[in-house]
């Protein structure tokens, strides 16, 4: 006979099962462990499935790209270049179009919009989502990055693992950092960048109880991957040329380099950004994306994928190895071909990697930025050499001055200098060059920083207000919102109601302030009670005196919707403790006052902190 099948009643009865024992599971760990502990201990869970992911990522991303170019001849040009990086963007943007059905892109970004507006809530889906569309997006040759997907899967898991033990949402703000660091931590076999990522990037304050979840958490990502792929650093150097004193003033002059090449990168991204979204159609938008990032990978062929190998050459001194693949190969040996080659690839880089977003791919832009200072650096000391201006026996050495340059690009791109001397130290071994990495990061993150107060990550949130900070006033009226400090228990008053009839009202409110409307709902006006005291009790008044007699205009009105940094100024502007909320259409709303702000203030205050 057959086996019958499971039955509706069955199914719900083994869901409450299984919620009853999760509940007694709560139950348990609330009774025998503090939410101290607990965290550290999920810290440790995050920090291995982040590992694990991130080991997955990499994996993924080279073998696909493996598969693909393999065959591949160094000494020529290949017309598969102008293919594969369309079915790449085709297939990944299909995918998050019609499976996932919610946008995964910039995942940085909307890890820091998650902290700020969605009290560090991430969907089940970002936690595997991310890994499949940038595998498949830089396997075949998007021009982006590995650690924008990684850092939204770790935080989705830190999240979700989060909520599914009913954590407050500052200890899920904690897990989401922790998630993020591992990610990075994993990522690039980086522990102490996991770190400063989520202090300097996502902005989190490093407190006494969020440091030992975080350094858990990176530690265990970077264990992770270390068991898997071994213990070679990220980017192999070996620094066979000795820094010298002499060559700071050189040093100091290729960190503004580097500010210089920041900038540039953080407004290009953003201005093809921003011409991408002006395309409605989505199909359009593909293949123009897909077009130019094909074209350019054709032409500039280290432009496919992240472009690691390259990085490697270079700071390697493998300077003719860059040639590989490309049109241009016959002319690797000449040092003006050589100049203008590096030069290309730091410059194009850019648009690159806003093609292959622009189009539907998914990835970051933190593997670009290491490209692009690395090239940076690379040109800088090439240039110098062969200017003549320096000794010939004592040039600057180009592999050196690439390492420079990378940690000089993402500190001025991702406005993070610490994070990036880690990083870009940890990443090679390079420690003995710590004292230029300094140098070149601190230079090149004041020069950017002097021109533009955020880093690429934070500026698209900063521009609508949504950004959190390390300056707790501002952090804290970021995630205040109008809807929840508007009062509207204030009885409405109309211009042509007797003085009577405003004393009616006032005897029967415990609010000395009056709202005046007309017959639409507009604000007209406001009736103060200590305005009309003094002829409160007159009453030969009664009939004679009307509401659009003694009614007054506020000092100010403010539109629902308002950033309340913005209503705060107001405040301070006006001298008023209380203020008139009106739609868009002028109608009446409520009032906002200070000390329901300040108490609000109070409440997120206490309930954003982690310590």
């Amino acid at each position: 006979m057959a086996t019958p099948a499971t039955t509706p009643t069955e199914t719900t009865t083994s869901a409450t099962a299984l919620g009853k024992w999760w509940m007694g599971l709560l139950r348990w760990r609330e009774r025998h462990l503090s939410e101290r502990s607990f965290v550290i201990v999920l810290a440790l869970l995050i920090g291995i499935a982040a590992g694990l992911a991130a080991v997955l990522l990499k994996f993924l991303i080279a073998t696909i790209a493996g598969f693909l170019t393999s065959r591949f001849h160094a000494d020529e040009g290949n017309l598969l270049y102008l293919v594969f990086p369309g079915i790449g963007i085709l297939i990944a943007s299909c995918y998050v179009y019609y499976i996932v059905r919610d946008p995964i892109s910039h995942g940085v970004t909307r890890v820091l919009y998650a902290l700020a507006l969605k009290k560090s809530r991430l969907k089940v889906h970002n936690m595997y989502a991310s890994l499949v569309a940038s595998s498949i997006t830089i396997g075949f040759g998007g021009s982006v990055g590995a650690e924008g997907p990684i850092v939204f899967t770790g935080a989705a898991i830190g999240s979700n693992l989060g909520q599914a033990f009913r954590l407050s949402p500052q200890t899920l703000a904690m897990l989401v950092g922790c998630g993020a660091a591992a990610g990075i931590a994993g990522i690039f076999k980086a522990p102490i960048a996991g770190v400063l990522f989520t202090v300097e990037v996502l902005m989190m304050d490093l407190t006494a109880g969020a440091a030992i979840p975080l350094i858990t958490a990176s530690v265990a990502g970077a264990t992770v991957a270390y068991i898997f792929t071994g213990y070679n650093v990220e980017f192999f150097f070996s620094q066979s040329e000795p820094f010298f004193a002499s060559r700071i003033p050189f040093v100091v002059m290729l960190g503004v380099f580097c500010g210089f090449t920041s900038l540039y990168f953080i407004k290009v991204i953003g201005w093809l950004e921003g011409r991408f979204k002006r395309i409605a159609n989505r199909w359009v938008r593909m293949v123009v994306g897909a077009v130019m990032l094909s074209l350019l990978i054709f032409l500039l062929p280290p432009l496919y994928g992240e472009g690691y190998i390259d990085i490697t050459r270079l700071i390697n001194g493998e300077v003719t190895q860059v040639f590989d693949n490309s049109l241009f190969y016959a002319y690797r040996n000449n040092v003006l071909a050589v100049l203008l080659f590096v030069f290309a690839l730091g410059a194009f880089k850019v648009f690159a990697t806003a093609a292959t977003n622009g189009a539907g791919g998914v990835g970051g832009t933190f593997a670009p930025s290491l490209f692009v200072g690395c090239m940076a650096g690379f040109f800088f000391a090439y240039l110098f050499n062969h200017l003549g201006i320096l000794d010939p026996d004592m040039p600057l050495s180009i592999k050196n001055f690439a390492l420079m340059g990378m940690a000089g690009v993402m500190a001025g791109v991702m406005h993070a200098p610490l994070m990036a001397i880690f990083l870009t130290a940890e990443m090679t071994g390079g420690y003995d060059l710590f004292l230029p990495l300094l140098i070149v990061s601190a230079v090149s993150y004041g020069v950017c920083r002097a021109f533009t107060p955020y880093g690429i990550y934070a500026q698209r949130l900063a521009q609508r207000g949504e950004l959190l900070t390390h300056h707790k006033d501002h952090t804290v009226l970021t995630l205040l919102k109008m809807d929840s400090v508007i009062e509207t228990d204030f009885t409405e008053v109309h211009p042509d109601m007797s003085l009577k009839d405003m004393v009616d009202v006032i005897a029967h409110s415990h609010r000395n302030l009056f709202p005046v409307t007309d017959d639409a709902g507009k604000l007209l006006g406001v009736v103060l009670l200590d305005d009309i005291r003094n002829i409160m009790f007159r009453p030969d008044l009664y009939r004679r005196m009307h509401v659009e007699r003694f009614m007054s205009m506020p000092p100010a009105r403010v539109v629902t919707g308002t950033r309340m940094e913005e209503v705060m100024k107001t405040f301070d502007d006006t001298g008023a403790w209380n203020l008139p909320v009106v739609d868009e259409d002028g109608k009446y709303v409520g009032f906002v006052s200070k000390s329901k702000i300040f108490n609000s203030y109070r409440q997120v205050l206490k309930h954003y902190t982690y310590d």
